[in-house]
């Protein structure tokens, strides 16, 4: 078994939210999460900004709600989506300064026209019923289900509260497209708020799903991989990471195409990612983590610690070594070069070894294990700050920014400037004659002497 591994250039763009959802894409958690959004026509409680990654508990739902209608009647439009995530947002929300390209443009400009509007990113999903239950609990009315048609000829009381529920699909992948869905959602949201502007009736709306969506992401303009992408997520092509799980989460995670090793100068590769291992003996804590990759004969051990280094201002973690166990010998490599990410971090390259461009050192005195050796082929782990549950964090790339084609361009580039300096400073050391040779004047006679 393999292992696996706004600028906002328009008032109109969903407001201060979508940066929250930039910070969110690679620090979303396990709990399932919806985001809520509430505009209001005649004002809502101030709402702190959430921290990114912070998710609100349905305590923290519930106290917002008693003191937005704590008393008196409201009228609530509640827009439940089938699934809505905030990736549908980033994805479908036209974020890079296209507001045409948006499928929420009648959200936007509610958003940005309403005298008050509170966004929650990321609301902790416990059912399906949960928002809608809450809204009948603390109206004191039972929700009426109505679409934009019906409201227009609807006769609303505005002097007792009301519960208008309006449903909208998602997309199934079976016929439109997801943003042409959201997109018709969006035009439904602004039938129903010019009804209501039409009926002079004050109202608060909530935006939000009946449970997270899945995004489906829009066709590829090319089938093939453009670049070099860093691990952030669990690999998609059918192979999963091995993770090591304690009673607090998952707490290291590592994925290699290839575990390559060899126990001699003459024996071929054997690669370790085509087994499945057991993990007895690994641990981790605050400051180390080791994980055990128990195979069949062989085991293979990866010790990580992490400090606070001054000078940086944050902690780092290291891979400090590499243990490998076979035939009832064992070396450690160590990892003395360039092995190391912030603590948040993960660890990426394309190849681990011992022997070529070392990254792993061997340190043994065993004669039988002198020609032991490694190679892990991209090659990524993590043993600290698994915020993302089953996926990688952010990953720090052992590549150095100056590669060999970059240096080769650098030097090409200052030798070429180098000769246009030279010859400019030549041309300008050119100096015009002061003297010129008059052809009207006598002409020099040379005597000739036989």
């Amino acid at each position: 078994m393999k292992m696996a591994g706004p600028r906002c250039s328009s008032p109109v763009r969903l407001m201060a939210f979508m940066a929250f959802f930039f910070a969110l894409l690679a620090t979303g958690g396990s709990t399932a999460q919806v985001p809520v959004l509430l505009w209001s026509s005649d004002g809502l409680p101030p709402l702190a900004s959430p921290a990114a990654g912070h998710i609100t508990s349905n305590d923290q739902l519930t106290a917002y709600l008693n003191s937005a209608f704590g008393s008196g009647p409201h009228t609530v439009l509640l827009f439940l989506q089938d699934k809505l995530s905030k990736d549908d947002f980033t994805i479908f929300g036209g974020v890079y300064g296209n507001n045409q390209d948006s499928a929420f443009q009648n959200l936007e400009a509610a958003l940005h026209s309403s005298s008050s509007s509170v966004t929650l990113p990321a609301v902790e999903w416990s059912g399906s019923s949960a928002i809608p239950a809450l809204l009948q609990e603390k109206l004191g009315v039972s929700p009426l289900l109505v679409d934009a048609d019906t409201l227009s000829h609807l006769s609303i009381n505005a002097s007792v509260s009301n519960l208008l529920l309006i449903n909208l699909p998602y997309c199934t992948g079976l016929q439109k497209s997801c943003k042409e869905v959201l997109r018709h959602n969006d035009e439904i949201i602004g039938q129903v708020l010019s009804s209501m502007k039409a009926k002079n009736v004050p109202y608060t709306a909530i935006y939000t799903g009946l449970q997270p969506s899945r995004v489906i992401s829009e066709m590829s303009m090319s089938s093939q991989p453009v670049g070099r992408s860093l691990l952030q997520a669990a690999v998609s092509n059918g192979t999963e990471p091995i993770m090591f799980n304690t009673s607090g989460g998952p707490c290291i995670m590592l994925w290699a195409q290839n575990l390559n090793i060899s126990l001699s100068s003459t024996s071929g590769w054997t690669d370790l990612a085509t087994q499945t291992p057991t993990l007895a003996g690994s641990m981790c804590n605050g400051t180390s983590s080791l994980l055990v990759l128990n195979y069949s004969g062989v085991i293979l051990s990866f010790a990580m610690s992490q400090k606070f280094y001054s000078v940086s201002g944050r902690n780092w973690f290291t891979l400090d070594t590499v243990q490998l166990q076979a035939n009832g010998s064992t070396a450690n490599f160590i990892g003395r070069r360039g092995i190391y990410a912030p603590a948040e971090y993960s660890f990426h390259c394309q190849s681990v070894n011992s022997f070529r461009d070392a990254l792993l050192v061997p340190n043994s005195t065993a004669q039988n294990t002198m020609d032991w050796r490694l190679n892990f082929i991209d090659f990524q782990i993590q043993g600290f700050g698994l915020a993302n549950g089953t996926n990688f964090s952010y990953a720090s790339d052992c590549a150095g920014f100056f590669t060999p084609g970059i240096w080769m361009g650098l030097l090409t580039s200052l030798l070429m400037l180098y000769i246009f300096v030279y010859g400019l400073h030549m041309i300008m050391q050119l100096n015009t004659m002061d003297r010129f040779d008059d052809p009207k004047g006598p002409s020099i006679s040379v005597p000739q002497t036989e």
